[in-house]
């Protein structure tokens, strides 16, 4: 007869159980299983709750379960949102995702509203992605620190079509060249290549069961594709290319490889599409922008180029020992300036023998070797005038000037002898003209 009573003392009892049950373990976030038992103890709550208020009169009534559920929601996406900042494995928050979207359906099944679970799966998201670029990046750094900086070399058809399979290549020059013979790009462009798309069915794994439109899910794997180029993999190819010991062939490598990759984009923009089947004229979908990683790596590796030649020419000039008082000339160029110019022959022939297409010749490696040369001349030439007119030179016999000639003469016929292709007629000899007068 004491209805009413046991009906308040009920609810008190079941709210005081229902904050113990959202109560969530302090290590909860280290393992699956106590994000697994956490939801199992609020879905059990639930559960009961709801077979109560269909099988029997007045105990529990809707506006009761409703109140308790927007308690309940409150507390778990807070208890989740904490939880899921610490972790830092993509495939646990991937495992979490998927045990959340099960939770959810599974209430909503009851009748619960869950849109606000899936409003926190957004942020997640988020917190997914950021775990991936961080693993991405060890991924790329061990790819770029292990690479030989070398062209491939593939010695026969099965070789061949592995890598074009890896990496989107056609060149019909190079498919005519009978075995042996080497792409022009090294080991790193397909696995770079290869992990980017890895990269993308990883984004593309977290998009599953969100109840996401298409264009939702594009934009998703577009914003994380573009962060893995402009962020990630930028930061890894500009520590390679800024480390100490990168030598100019490795540089001349990057330039190639990039170059390679940058024009790669056109098919990870179509392998996109394909798994999202939204097509890049639809209005709102995100461009890979990414593209700019690549010629942003390049720039910075050119400029490492012309800035290493002037350290090497500079070596080079510190062996310099004039004999400003000298009465007789030598009968030839100064040693170190004979190996000065036996260097810049050997390094821009590398230049001129890069593999690749005929494009890769004319544009990109050859303007930059083009630019290196007439820096490095340049620098050369006003170095010597620097040396001539040092204010310690107090005096000058003809004999050190003859001996000085003979070393000006031995720049004016390097660049006489086009160790690079490309320059319009004397240009390069321009770069000594200050020099000559003086």
């Amino acid at each position: 007869g004491a209805r009413e009573t046991f009906e308040s003392y009920y609810r008190k009892q079941r709210r005081k159980q229902a904050r113990l049950v959202l109560q969530p373990p302090s290590n909860m976030h280290e393992t699956l299983d106590g994000y697994r038992k956490y939801f199992n103890q609020i879905v059990g709550f639930f559960v009961v709750e709801d077979h109560i208020l269909h099988t029997t009169q007045g105990l529990v009534n809707r506006a009761y379960i409703d109140e308790l559920w927007e308690m309940a929601l409150s507390k778990t996406i807070a208890a989740l949102r904490t939880h899921s900042s610490y972790c830092s494995d993509p495939g646990l928050v991937l495992d979490l995702k998927n045990l959340i979207v099960l939770f959810a359906d599974t209430l909503q099944g009851y009748g619960f509203p869950v849109s606000q679970l899936f409003d926190m799966l957004l942020e997640v998201q988020e917190q997914y992605s950021e775990t991936l670029l961080k693993k991405w990046a060890g991924v790329f750094r061990n790819i770029l620190d292990s690479d030989n900086y070398s062209p491939i070399p593939v010695s026969n058809e099965e070789v061949y079509k592995k890598i074009v399979g890896q990496f989107p290549f056609q060149d019909a020059e190079l498919e005519k060249q009978p075995f042996p013979k080497k792409f022009p790009f090294s080991e790193f462009v397909p696995k770079v290549y290869s992990q980017i798309k890895e990269f993308i069915y990883a984004c593309l794994k977290f998009s599953e069961d969100l109840h996401l439109s298409s264009t939702e899910v594009d934009d998703m794997i577009r914003k994380s594709t573009n962060l893995l180029l402009t962020r990630t993999l930028s930061n890894c190819l500009q520590n390679v290319i800024k480390r100490k010991n990168v030598g100019l062939t490795e540089l001349v490598q990057i330039i190639i490889n990039t170059t390679h990759l940058e024009k790669s984009c056109k098919f990870l923009e179509e392998f996109i599409t394909n798994i999202t089947n939204v097509l890049p004229e639809t209005v709102h979908t995100t461009k890979l922008y990414g593209t700019t990683t690549f010629k942003d790596a390049r720039h910075a590796a050119e400029e490492e180029i012309y800035t290493n030649l002037n350290q090497k020419i500079d070596q080079f000039l510190q062996l310099a020992d004039y004999d400003w008082t000298a009465l007789e000339p030598g009968s030839r160029a100064s040693d170190y300036l004979v190996d000065l110019i036996g260097f810049l022959r050997s390094t821009f022939a590398v230049f001129t023998h890069l593999p690749g297409e005929v494009d890769v010749h004319s544009t990109m490696s050859g303007k930059v070797a083009q630019t290196a040369c007439m820096s490095a001349c340049k620098h050369l030439s006003t170095s010597l005038l620097q040396l001539l007119l040092e204010a310690e030179v107090r005096q000058l016999t003809l004999g050190a000037l003859h001996q000085f000639n003979l070393d000006v003469e031995e720049c004016e016929q390097f660049a006489r002898s086009g160790p690079v292709p490309g320059f319009q007629g004397d240009t390069l000899q321009l770069a000594f003209i200050d020099l000559r007068q003086v």
